[in-house]
């Protein structure tokens, strides 16, 4: 299992727009976005007495989520993902979903994933069959950049959108509302060291490290 650091802070918008410009001169664009941005919509789970939610809001230091996640309207490219945060330290396992799948997964159509030869796959199934559901939809606009010392990867979201409990993941017409305040996350993530010119671009003046969660404050609201 690969642990990487993580940072993340609350930012304004004069934040952004100051880092855009300095993040493009030394970090490369994810090559998968157009226009330096894609958008991302996830399906967050959860179960009956929202453990995932408390565990985030109480700040312990193990927890995990699960979620699953299409970026740029595209279905045809599906992945079910696990975070885990152990002590500061985060891990993401992802296996691949068919849409119809995904369709099963929120429709509460099950047994297909007992013979998944996919080991995520049957322990969402097994989590299911103890109270794990999906919550909601989280709709956003990511701008990511690259760069492969440290394998570094920073990361501008804004534009966060909360289904309020929908789960209709796969409805493009699927009505999403803004969250409160209209939040612009900046998100730091690299491997063993962070380089000192990444370093220095991202130490923002009056900004701390945060445990911000798109999932928490999507769900302050349903």
């Amino acid at each position: 299992m690969h642990f990487r650091h993580e940072w993340k802070h609350e930012i304004s918008v004069s934040d952004k727009i100051a880092l855009r410009q300095r993040l493009s001169a030394v970090m490369q664009h994810d090559l998968h976005a157009v226009d330096g941005r894609y958008t991302i919509r996830s399906l967050y789970f959860d179960d009956l007495f929202d453990t995932a939610l408390r565990e985030k809001l109480d700040g312990i230091s193990r927890r995990e989520k699960f979620r699953i996640r299409y970026y740029g309207g595209d279905t045809s490219h599906i992945t079910l993902e696990k975070k885990s945060k152990i002590a500061g330290l985060c891990t993401k396992e992802s296996a691949p979903l068919t849409a119809a799948e995904a369709q099963k997964i929120v429709d509460g159509s099950l047994d297909w994933m007992r013979a998944s030869p996919h080991a995520l796959i049957r322990e969402l199934y097994r989590k299911m069959q103890t109270g794990l559901r999906p919550k909601t939809i989280v709709d956003y606009t990511r701008e990511p950049f690259v760069y492969p010392p440290g394998n570094v990867r920073v990361t501008l979201d804004y534009h966060i959108r909360t289904g309020l409990g929908c789960v209709d993941f796969l409805n493009p017409d699927a009505v999403t509302v803004p969250v409160p305040e209209d939040p612009i996350i900046l998100e730091v993530k690299w491997d063993e060291f962070l380089p000192d010119c990444i370093r220095d671009i991202v130490q923002l003046s009056g900004r701390r490290t945060s445990a911000f969660s798109k999932y928490a404050v999507c769900r302050a609201y349903d």
